[in-house]
């Protein structure tokens, strides 16, 4: 029984810490950094874009060689993303007049987070690590959203 009660209040305790763990400004920040991530391409603004990667940031997804039929790891570094937010959407034809841009926060712990960024044409889930009192990407794994509702 006495080890049932410590167990029962290590957990309640244990998630009330990681409740406050988070602060509403955290969540605003950690929210702007995914929106930072898919408007640098929405609106060309490189700088947008580098402000929400960390230098090392990588961006993988899986990819198949149709010759080959094989699927493998694709993965792009923050300096082709940064060229992509520069060039990708430059004649204003690749996103419809509003693009979808939904950004749910899965969890958050201390200085780490994981993001869902629901886009029109892709999932987007995203490591966020706060670093120096900074919130950025450190990881992006994503696909191509085939839902009907896009």
């Amino acid at each position: 029984m006495k080890h049932s009660i410590i167990l029962i209040l290590g957990l309640f305790f244990g998630s009330t810490s990681y409740i406050n763990a988070q602060t509403s400004q955290d969540s605003l920040d950690i929210k702007q950094v995914a929106l930072d991530y898919i408007e640098s391409q929405h609106n060309v603004k490189p700088e947008q874009f580098e402000r929400a990667a960390h230098p090392r940031m990588v961006k993988r997804t899986f990819w198949t060689n149709k010759k080959a039929k094989k699927e493998y790891l694709r993965e792009t570094f923050k300096d082709g993303m940064v060229l992509l937010a520069a060039t990708y959407n430059e004649n204003g034809d690749k996103f419809p007049e509003n693009p979808k841009k939904d950004v749910i926060i899965l969890d958050v712990y201390d200085k780490v987070a994981s993001v869902k960024l629901i886009a029109d044409d892709w999932i987007d889930y995203m490591h966020i690590v706060k670093l120096n009192g900074k919130w950025q990407i450190v990881n992006v794994l994503w696909q191509f959203n085939d839902s009907e509702d896009h």
